[in-house]
């Protein structure tokens, strides 16, 4: 029954570890949604941590329909962690109707093997989910990260548990997007999952003042030279609610 935790730093995976996490995703950008980390970031991870490292490719924000020229950047990246050790790939593409594309989907899935295969919340922008879902393990893909199909956990709790049931343990059904030690017990109960994602971070303080001249970075709201990483307290805390059921 893994917790999976969602890194965006060499420092948020090993306090995912110290935590008791069974796994990391491993990305950078979260404010958008999560992008592919840098190679010396992966590198590290696999050198530092001793639980399974799967790795985002996504190239940039926004959609998930990628030109002929992303999409070779995609495999570049999914071949580069096949060859330096990885332990999976989390990837996601559509089509302009938003439902998966196929043809690439599966190019990738196979490219990648044998690392572990893993859809990312791109299979929440699809018409339908069970369909999709029945398309991911036609192609023999291990997980799906979704939240619903709504914007968080506890709002798309019952399509959750449906897609468990459809999948019936051939593909493992991820909840994330909003799991935390407030509502982590009632959707295990509610949903029968066994795997879980969440970032488990915190914001962390910068010592650096604010100054009146600075310019601004931040793209969301927060306060100036502030930022989140994974707290292994947390963590700690989520594991161990967990492990209880």
């Amino acid at each position: 029954m893994p917790i999976e935790i969602c890194a965006q730093s060499i420092t948020s995976a090993l306090a995912a570890q110290n935590g008791g996490a069974d796994r990391i995703e491993l990305c950078t950008a979260l404010e958008v949604g999560g992008l592919t980390p840098s190679p010396a970031t992966m590198l590290e991870a696999k050198r530092l941590l001793n639980i399974p490292v799967c790795v985002l490719v996504r190239p940039r924000a926004g959609d998930f329909i990628y030109s002929d020229l992303e999409f070779e950047c995609i495999k570049r990246d999914v071949e580069w962690c096949k060859q330096n050790g990885m332990d999976g790939v989390v990837i996601g593409i559509l089509t302009k109707d938003a439902t998966l594309d196929l043809p690439r989907m599966k190019e990738l899935a196979d490219l990648a093997r044998p690392m572990q295969v893993v859809c990312h919340r791109a299979f929440d922008q699809t018409p339908d989910a069970a369909e999709a879902l029945e398309q991911l393990i036609d192609m023999g893909f291990d997980r799906v990260l979704t939240s619903g199909q709504a914007k968080n956990v506890v709002v798309g709790r019952d399509i959750l548990r449906g897609l468990i049931v459809q999948a019936k343990g051939r593909i493992t059904v991820m909840p994330g997007n909003g799991v935390g030690l407030d509502n982590l017990k009632d959707l295990m109960a509610h949903t029968q999952a066994t795997d879980f994602h969440t970032s488990a971070k915190t914001t962390i303080k910068s010592p650096m003042p604010t100054l009146p001249n600075s310019v601004s970075f931040n793209l969301d709201g927060g306060r100036e030279n502030d930022y989140l990483e994974t707290d292994a307290e947390i963590v700690k805390a989520i594991v161990a609610l967990h492990r209880i059921g």
